[in-house]
């Protein structure tokens, strides 16, 4: 079994004590690695019921079986799986950089942490050599900071390091893990998970080699690869990069504004990804073994934020700019940069704010309740503050928001639930779902929530390859297709900007993993191991309680609150007998019940009936 490292290091961080398990073929073939190989240690290593800042609840660190290899994109990727603080379901997230392939060459598929230590800490894995040290000097340090200090200790410049801010150790149920700078494990909570384990940071070095079963035939691939992303697969990366969205679901009034109150942003071109590659992009760079180059860094020229420097993705710019109201890029740019610095998913971060200056403009919130501060859409100063108010949790409301907000609207009560924009407790990303009605569906049965990554499912509506105004039946196969294909690309952990140069998709990427691994692998054993990844996925759900038809809903303001755009989706909103339709659609090929539980003959044939007691336990209640 080549590529893999063929061990799981698993380390308590009450005792101090390590110890390491092989990985066993089977394992490795069914769950490939990334997220399905996590979602599978997850669930054997944790209790039901177990609360995500409990010493009890895991936090998993994952490479995939091409990490550490020179494959482009999947050669420097890892994952976070754990159960997350913000939807009491599957927390999971990747990144790319240099720390996956470095963890890969110190000879792990993945690192088990348990337990909690009595003081802040750091793990140093130095290949066989796994330590803990103490981190107290780090506290309140951003993740950039807490890198450079690390390998400065460590006398290492290439020691590469996985960090938390101030949001991880104060338990900001958004907050993330960041590894190079600007590359996070940023949705679902992971850096919290992380703080209530007092672990401030993972430091690696590794000096293995990772060979590969078939070394000329991957050679050929992987230059095959790397000729398609200099193609027009992967133009927009390389280009204006994901921000290019601005404009694009601008024009479809998709792009949700102000808390989902309005479908278009007026200052839409101020913030697009044109106006801020002409204006702030000062470089463009890429991860190792990428020939993409999609990593846009803004810096702010002048103004009150000169020298704000951070990377610029679409979902950030929309969730700190439009759906604030805001339509300052220096402004937004800084908010960004103060979310990595506090070490939070700026997706989470922005939606909340924007849902907190909601509740502002309809008198729910006060300024007894923001002290003093005028929470208006469109206030970039209060933006500013409110992200940092967040980061320290540091008055009442940045305390309340720092929930999140479906806790946050719980707290503050007064129908604030009903400005809450969440799937499950994870905040909505930047498409207007009223108007997208394959991805509304699509996001509502995410096993992470609200996610746009879990299936794609806004592309057949973007690209109008159906009607985006309604949910027909056949919405549930193309949703479960696509989401079997993420988990596949999930668990190689092949970057999601790279997934137009497959242009035989399962049939490449089976190819890829037997090229490598040396271990056969057929596009039809691909899928049934995504279908499988996201079954047990859903059965994690189910057991904690949150994995029914209950769960897969969508926010008020989408069922209740037409469009008010003027314009092609003008009163476009969800309505309860289609979206029914969608979820039963959904369930039928699944193979699940009318609940959203797979069945007993489902697991069957995925290999998963050793689960049984889980849908079983269920069907009881």
């Amino acid at each position: 079994m080549l590529a893999y490292a063929g061990r799981i290091l698993r380390v308590d961080l009450s005792s101090g004590k390590t110890e390491t398990k092989p990985l066993t073929e089977e394992i490795a073939k069914q769950y490939i690695g990334g997220i399905g190989l996590g979602i599978r240690l997850l669930i054997d290593n944790s209790k039901p019921g177990t609360d995500p800042f409990s010493p009890d609840n895991p936090l998993i660190f994952v490479t995939g079986p091409l990490s550490g290899t020179m494959g482009p994109t999947a050669g420097n990727g890892y994952a976070v799986v754990s159960k997350s603080p913000a939807t009491m379901g599957i927390a999971e997230s990747k990144a790319h950089g240099f720390f996956g392939p470095e963890l890969k060459r110190a000879g792990y598929d993945a690192v088990i942490f348990t337990g909690k230590s009595e003081k802040l800490v750091y793990a140093w894995i130095d290949d066989d050599s796994v330590h803990l040290l103490d981190a107290q000097h780090l506290k309140g340090k951003s993740p950039y900071e807490t890198d450079v200090a690390i390998r400065e200790e460590l006398g290492d410049h290439y020691i590469r390091v996985s960090a938390i801010g101030e949001a991880g150790e104060k338990l900001v149920r958004f907050a993330c893990i960041i590894n190079d700078e600007f590359r996070a494990i940023g949705r679902t909570g992971l850096g919290a998970v992380m703080g209530s384990k007092n672990l401030k940071a993972v430091a690696v070095r590794g000096t293995k080699d990772v060979n590969v079963a078939d070394l000329d035939g991957f050679k050929e691939f992987i230059k095959m690869i790397h000729e398609r992303m200099k193609g027009p697969a992967t133009r927009k990366y390389r280009t204006l990069g994901t921000p290019e969205n601005v404009l694009v679901l601008n024009a479809l009034a998709a792009l949700p504004t102000r808390n989902f109150t309005q479908a278009t942003f007026e200052g839409a071109e101020k913030v697009s990804g044109e106006y801020l590659n002409e204006h702030f992009v000062k470089k463009i760079i890429g991860c190792a073994t990428c020939a993409m180059r999609c990593d846009h860094v803004a810096v702010v020229p002048e103004g009150p934020y000169k020298g704000s420097t951070t990377r610029m993705e679409f979902e950030c710019l929309w969730a700190l700019g439009p759906s604030c109201g805001v339509d300052r890029l220096d402004a937004i740019i800084e908010a960004m940069r103060l979310s990595n610095y506090y070490g939070m998913d700026g997706i989470s971060a922005g939606v909340t704010i924007g849902f907190a200056m909601d509740l502002y403009e309809n008198g729910i919130l006060t300024k007894e309740n923001t002290d003093n501060l005028d929470l208006r859409f469109g206030n970039h100063e209060a933006l500013i503050e409110m992200v940092k108010k967040i980061g320290t949790r540091g008055d009442w409301l940045g305390d309340v928001l720092a929930e999140g907000t479906k806790r946050a609207a719980e707290k503050i009560g007064k129908g604030a639930e009903k400005f809450a924009c969440h799937i499950k407790g994870l905040e909505l990303p930047g498409y207007d779902i009223r108007g997208l009605k394959t991805a509304a569906l699509g996001f509502a049965v995410s096993f992470r929530g609200a996610c746009h990554l879990r299936s794609g499912a806004y592309s057949p509506d973007v690209k109008g390859k159906v009607d985006r105004f309604a949910i027909e039946k056949g919405r549930g196969k193309i949703v479960m297709e696509n989401e079997d294909v993420y988990n596949a690309i999930d668990s190689l952990i092949l970057c999601k900007f790279s997934r137009g140069t497959y242009y035989d998709g399962l049939d490449d990427m089976a190819k890829y993993y037997s090229l490598a691994t040396g271990i056969e692998m057929t596009p039809e054993e691909l899928r049934k191991a995504g279908e499988r990844i996201n079954n047990l996925a859903r059965l994690f759900n189910v057991r904690e309680g949150v994995g029914t038809r209950k769960f897969d809903t969508l926010p008020v303001k989408i069922m209740t609150v037409p469009i008010p755009d003027e314009g092609v989706a003008k009163g476009a909103m969800v309505n309860k007998k289609e979206f029914d339709l969608g979820l039963d659609d959904y369930y039928s090929v699944r193979g699940w019940t009318k609940e959203g539980i797979p069945t007993i003959e489902k697991l069957e044939e995925l290999e998963l009936g050793d689960f049984g007691h889980i849908v079983q336990k269920s069907e009881e209640k």
